[in-house]
């Protein structure tokens, strides 16, 4: 089955090289690729590897069309991840699983399968490249700022000079309110974390001789201008929603001056997202930003919740009977119907059941580093991580999700 034009066109719109590439004839699958890379890729400066992998990776992505991407299971892929194990230095500790200890390895050893069709990796020289000049920013809870982390040690890994990649304000840490910008000197690009758990605005109510801290479901984050311009957004809200303030909903929850007494978590959190929908299409241009909102995450504790007592450490291998899996959330289901009703076209990253087989790779007792001795280790802490994830590790999936989603649906310079 030969090649028709288009496609040829398509693949030289892809390289992206720095002159045009010239192809001298119309290439069948039936040609021996490489007697005639030279007159195909001749006008490209592209090496017989690089011409097969950006060749893959075009013709997977013709075949992404009509597939779910986040329909699937996990398969065994003793392939390398993205980075090694404790390579990555610019990664929350709590994260780096392997510098904490953990004995084994298994975690890195899957890879999300779809149903019907196959994914490409990340290419983080192509990623890079089609971000030059752009800025990227992540805005949500801690569970982004894990995916944040994930994308940014991918990035990194294939710069040679590590030192042209830099936090702007020489931070090391991540973990407190505020904006986190690394900068990718080489590309003249950033890859921003923005921290607001609940995107809209936590408050204080001040009454006549009583204040207290509630939650503005009709106002965004007042750090909206340090994302309204970016070139493509990464939104999430989901875990901050389960806490015990925002679970009973009593006295926390306000619109204008009104406090309500008691408000259903899942009325509150669609009222939330209302705003949300409602800033972006009155604030984003959909020619110049992409938008993404990334789906729940699910959390592993057993025999308890995260303060007090679940615990997941002894997990070692993902779920494989599907009975076990949770039902997908409501608070999901609210998002999906927000969405459909928005002007601007936002992609949904819909990862719940895909980190829901995942029981084997959060941090667990490994979120920080602890002493060494077994019985130290056993006796860790009530407070073990089930929620967030092991970097590298599953989170490096949900990039590589977003970059086939930007080729997929995107705009500008992720046009294939």
């Amino acid at each position: 089955m030969p090649w028709n034009h288009s496609v040829t066109q398509d693949f030289a719109l892809f390289t992206r090289p720095k002159r045009a590439c010239m192809f001298s004839k119309v290439v069948t699958f039936s040609d021996p690729f490489q007697s005639h890379r030279r007159k195909v890729f001749s006008g490209c400066g592209l090496g017989v590897g690089t011409s097969l992998v950006l060749l893959t990776t075009l013709l997977i992505l013709q075949s992404l069309k009509n597939c779910d991407i986040f329909d699937g299971k996990w398969v065994r892929d003793d392939s390398k991840p993205y980075y090694p194990l404790g390579s990555c230095t610019l990664m929350d500790r709590d994260f780096d699983c392997h510098r904490n200890g953990r004995p084994d390895d298994e975690y890195v050893k899957w890879k999300w399968q779809p149903n019907g069709c196959n994914i490409p990796s990340l290419n983080a020289t192509d990623f890079l490249e089609r971000l030059r000049g752009q800025k990227l920013v992540f805005v949500g809870d801690s569970l982004n700022r894990n995916m944040w982390e994930s994308l940014v040690c991918i990035l990194r890994k294939s710069i040679r000079n590590k030192k042209h990649v830099f936090e702007i304000s020489g931070r090391i840490e991540f973990k407190k309110k505020g904006v986190y910008s690394f900068r990718f000197e080489d590309y003249n690009c950033s890859v921003d974390f923005v921290v607001s758990p609940f995107i809209v605005q936590e408050s204080t109510f001040k009454g006549k001789n009583v204040s207290f801290e509630t939650l503005r479901l009709d106002l965004m984050d007042q750090k909206t201008t340090r994302y309204q311009d970016a070139n493509i957004i990464v939104f999430n809200t989901g875990h901050w929603w389960t806490h015990e303030k925002t679970s009973k909903g009593e006295n926390y929850y306000q619109e204008g001056n009104h406090v309500y007494p008691r408000l259903e978590v899942q009325d509150a959190y669609t009222r939330a997202l209302t705003t949300w929908a409602r800033w972006v299409d009155r604030n984003i241009d959909a020619n110049q930003t992409q938008v993404f909102f990334r789906g729940y995450s699910s959390s592993h504790f057993w025999g308890g919740q995260w303060n007090s007592g679940g615990q997941c450490h002894k997990e070692t291998e993902p779920i494989f009977d599907e009975s076990y899996l949770q039902k997908y959330p409501s608070k999901m289901r609210a998002l999906e119907l927000v969405i459909q009703n928005m002007k601007t076209p936002v992609t949904y990253m819909n990862i719940t059941r895909l980190t829901d087989y995942r029981k084997d790779g959060h941090p667990a007792i490994y979120r920080k580093g602890y002493k060494t001795s077994m019985e130290q280790k056993s006796a860790a802490p009530l407070y073990e991580d089930c929620s967030h994830w092991c970097l590298p590790g599953v989170p490096d999936t949900w990039n590589e999700l977003l970059y086939v989603s930007l080729l997929k649906h995107g705009k500008g310079t992720w046009k294939s």
